[in-house]
């Protein structure tokens, strides 16, 4: 019988990471298991748990906590923290980690790929050609230049930085929203949403989700953003209101959109699927091997961290 630390996999890491976990730890694969098969695992292991392997996906509930008495570390490969009980791991001085900073300059691409595919029609022009319109009715529609436009951010965190500096290569003037004005910022700030999103022609959330952002994309943010608009999103589902979304789209009440990230995933509003204007992404804005090895490597490195007795690299 060997003594090595048992550690519960909600969600795997990247096969790599996975393989090093495994000689330095005892897997227990919870993922892998059926409703029965969870249930026994923790009847027979659950007490000996120190530490849980989780990503935004695959969440760490309030329940499952509660099994889990000698539990000392969460360690998630994702920067979203809404699918966590943090609050009530904290409570108990478990400590939580998740992988910032270590995607950034991906979510900002995805964000800059989406606005330019949804700004200059690649969705369209693709299937222009695809259906032999360009044979029969020649060239396709105009589409719109980005160049002099106005971004809004909602969020000028990390990423949110990224995007605008990315923005601004492509001549673009920013302005972002916050609940707070950043010192030393040059972009314009905005104290009301609505207002933010009236000036604008492109507008990106880069927040992360929970109730606190629950839909503050409102319907009355999406109007205000209006029929030369285009959305884009690559934060969380939740926080755009995504009925008001699709109802603005197909009625032609916003230019278009780019998403990467949807309310019900894997579940896509039918409505979208065959709209022109919109260009849709299945949440892979971190989804390069690169980006995916970092954050898996994180989650290695913080264990290590926390049963070495050592500070931890990117505690909550």
């Amino acid at each position: 019988m060997d003594n090595k630390i048992e550690v519960l996999v909600v969600r795997p890491n990247q096969p790599l990471q996975m393989d090093l976990l495994s000689q330095r730890y005892h897997l227990h694969r919870y993922d892998l298991a059926d409703a029965a098969g969870k249930s026994a695992m923790l009847a027979q292991v659950g007490e000996k748990i120190r530490a849980v392997v989780t990503t935004h996906g695959g969440g760490f509930s309030q329940c499952l906590l509660e099994q889990l008495p000698h539990l000392e570390i969460v360690a998630s490969s994702s920067v979203g923290l809404d699918t966590l009980c943090v609050d009530h791991c904290l409570a108990r001085n478990i400590a939580v980690t998740n992988t910032p900073n270590v995607l950034t300059d991906d979510v900002a691409d995805m964000a800059i790929m989406l606005m330019l595919a949804s700004v200059r029609r690649l969705q369209l022009g693709s299937r222009w050609i695809a259906t032999g319109r360009w044979q029969e009715q020649g060239m396709a529609p105009l589409n719109t230049s980005l160049g002099q436009k106005h971004l809004g951010i909602v969020g000028l965190g990390r990423i949110g930085e990224a995007i605008a500096k990315r923005a601004q290569a492509l001549g673009m003037k920013i302005s972002y929203y916050g609940r707070t004005q950043k010192e030393h910022s040059s972009y314009t700030y905005f104290d009301n949403l609505v207002d933010l999103a009236d000036e604008v022609d492109v507008l990106i959330p880069a927040i992360p989700g929970g109730r606190e952002t629950e839909q503050l994309i409102s319907k009355e943010v999406l109007r205000a953003l209006g029929g030369n608009g285009y959305f884009v999103n690559i934060s969380r589902g939740s926080v755009v209101d995504e009925q008001a979304l699709v109802e603005l789209l197909v009625a032609g009440e916003l230019a278009g959109a780019g998403l990467d990230v949807f309310l019900n995933e894997p579940n896509v509003p039918p409505a979208l699927l065959d709209l022109e204007n919109v260009v849709l992404q299945p949440h892979c804005a971190s989804g390069t091997h690169e980006t995916r090895g970092a954050m898996a490597q994180l989650v290695v490195d913080n264990l290590a961290a926390h049963f070495a007795g050592e500070k931890l690299l990117s505690a909550v």
